[in-house]
């Protein structure tokens, strides 16, 4: 059987080797999206694997990275593998009914979450910020619908409580590997491989996050905050503006929090700093409200000004203490 992978990023890699391995030569081709240096940029946060197109080239497979595979030019590539199944992990392209009919055995794809829920370009992120216990791969048949193709297999994984999208990513990527090899040894037995439908009232979706998702909303409770935290991690980070008396907002990543067991006066405004007598070396920032009576509160111990470092709370107090009127919150104040 002639396999063809096709994905993009580090969740892909893993399925790519492990299917080399499991299948030697009969992994005959790589569809992978064009180089992009956005990940190779002083600064950037965005995570960076081998290369699909590395492992391909090691492995002496052929390796295709059309502008979109959809085009008369990307179908010619594709048909020019002569594929009997695809293999889809984080391709990045929506794949048009023509794409679906070139494989004579079909195309599976390995998805980051426990499907109906989080249909989309991000599930890892939005199974962390709804506060799953627990999310999963999904090996769904590729339908024109996005992910919405009947499941193969379905392994589920507990959400740690430190788990961010790429650590947590990083786990599922190598479940995802081994189911990929499961079901692709299905479809080389030769016989029909069946599927489970997805339940359309339970359906969930999980689009793609943008750069300005990662502003933090303070009017939220923390433990809403220290989930948006981890889940921006490690792109395209959590964020918000340090506001100081008689200074411009200073823009700050926030690169680790939690919730603090203890609540702060309802008159408090959300994102005020302060620090506890009892804690003198943390940094305290007021969240929304628990209840009428109660503001909740983040602790932050790692965070990042701009142009700066990562540094601990202690670190940023020394240099930033805390005086009246400080307060995180948007760009512009209301």
């Amino acid at each position: 059987m002639r396999i063809v992978m096709m994905g993009t990023g580090t969740f892909a890699e893993p399925t790519f080797e492990a299917l080399i391995a499991a299948f030697g030569g009969d992994v005959v081709g790589l569809v992978t999206q064009p180089e992009r240096d956005a990940g190779n940029k002083r600064g950037s946060t965005r995570q960076t694997g081998k290369g699909m197109a590395n492992i391909a080239r090691a492995a002496n497979i052929p390796v295709a990275q059309p502008e979109s595979i959809n085009t008369p030019e990307g179908l010619e590539l594709l048909r020019g593998t002569q594929p009997d199944l695809l293999v889809v992990a984080a391709y990045g392209q929506i794949l048009s009914r023509d794409v679906l009919t070139v494989p004579t055995r079909g195309t599976i794809n390995v998805h980051a979450s426990l499907l109906p829920k989080y249909r989309g370009a991000a599930p890892v992120a939005y199974a962390i910020l709804s506060g799953e216990p627990q999310t999963g791969v999904t090996i769904i048949k590729v339908t024109p619908g996005l992910d919405s193709g009947d499941m193969i297999l379905q392994e589920s994984l507990d959400i740690l409580p430190t788990d961010t999208t790429g650590s947590l990513e990083a786990r599922l990527s190598i479940l995802g590997a081994q189911m990929a090899v499961e079901a692709t040894h299905k479809y080389a037995a030769g016989g029909p491989v069946e599927g489970v439908k997805q339940d359309p009232a339970l359906v969930t979706k999980a689009p793609k996050i943008k750069k300005e998702f990662g502003l933090i909303d303070w009017t939220k409770p923390a433990a809403g905050i220290e989930r948006h935290v981890r889940a921006m991690q490690p792109w395209p980070t959590a964020y918000t503006f340090l506001h100081r008396p008689g200074k411009e907002p200073m823009r700050v990543i926030v690169i680790a929090a939690n919730e603090f067991p203890v609540r702060y006066a309802p008159e408090a405004p959300a994102g005020r700093s302060f620090v506890d007598a009892k804690f003198p070396q943390s940094l305290f920032v007021v969240g929304g409200e628990v209840n009428s009576a109660e503001r909740s509160v983040l602790e932050v111990h790692e965070l990042q000004p701009a142009g700066k470092k990562k540094m601990t709370a202690e670190e940023f107090l020394r240099g930033y203490p805390i005086v009246e009127g400080m307060r995180f919150g948007p760009e512009v104040l209301v």
